[in-house]
């Protein structure tokens, strides 16, 4: 996540019409604060996370909550660090990476550039991961499957400059994705320290 949303960021900020929000800053703090998207889901029972099949209506709605707990827990930690721009970042990342381009997102229904931008870019790239990174519920999607529904996504679920920042490196991300799938199919090396 830290390495795919750096990169999109990174990629943004070059284009001509780079908002005036993205600077070096942010994108330090976006690479830091991306790994915060789903500490909601802390307050999320296991039984449904790690659900192989298809969730039930239900099931889902607990799911949607996530964003929320999320927002909450870093808000509250705002209050003993209220300069930190890495909680404050984080908290609109995690309430708002699920919202979407044309407002059918969750949990507010935002659209636009009402979503934060760093959430905009950690919804691209979360959804990037997600297809192409095995789960306990489904095998990897390929690059190309995955850059098709992020091209079918543009200016409905994700921000359309986003999307065309991302078609300018998407060849970036393969080479992440591929290197990231031959490390978690590597098998495990344990090491023994004497005593």
């Amino acid at each position: 996540m830290q390495q795919y949303a750096s990169m999109l960021a990174k990629q943004r900020y070059v284009d001509h019409d780079a908002p005036e929000e993205l600077t070096k800053a942010f994108i330090t703090e976006i690479a830091l604060s991306s790994v915060l998207h789903d500490i909601g889901k802390v307050g999320i029972a296991d039984a449904i996370l790690l659900k192989p099949g298809k969730l039930t209506a239900d099931e889902f709605e607990h799911i949607k909550a996530h964003p929320v707990i999320g927002a909450q827990v870093l808000e509250s930690i705002t209050q003993f660090a209220p300069e930190c721009g890495y909680i404050k970042m984080g908290r609109d990342i995690a309430g708002g990476h699920h919202e979407k381009w044309d407002g059918s997102g969750y949990p507010k229904g935002l659209s636009g550039i009402e979503i934060p931008l760093s959430a905009r870019i950690v919804a691209l790239v979360d959804v990037y991961d997600a297809l192409t990174s095995p789960r306990c519920y489904k095998k990897p999607f390929t690059h190309q499957q995955a850059v098709s529904l992020i091209l079918e996504g543009k200016g409905k679920h994700f921000d359309p400059k986003l999307v065309e920042s991302f078609m300018a490196i998407h060849t970036l991300f393969e080479k992440l994705s591929l290197q990231s799938l031959d490390e978690d199919t590597s098998p495990l090396s344990v090491t023994f320290l004497p005593s």
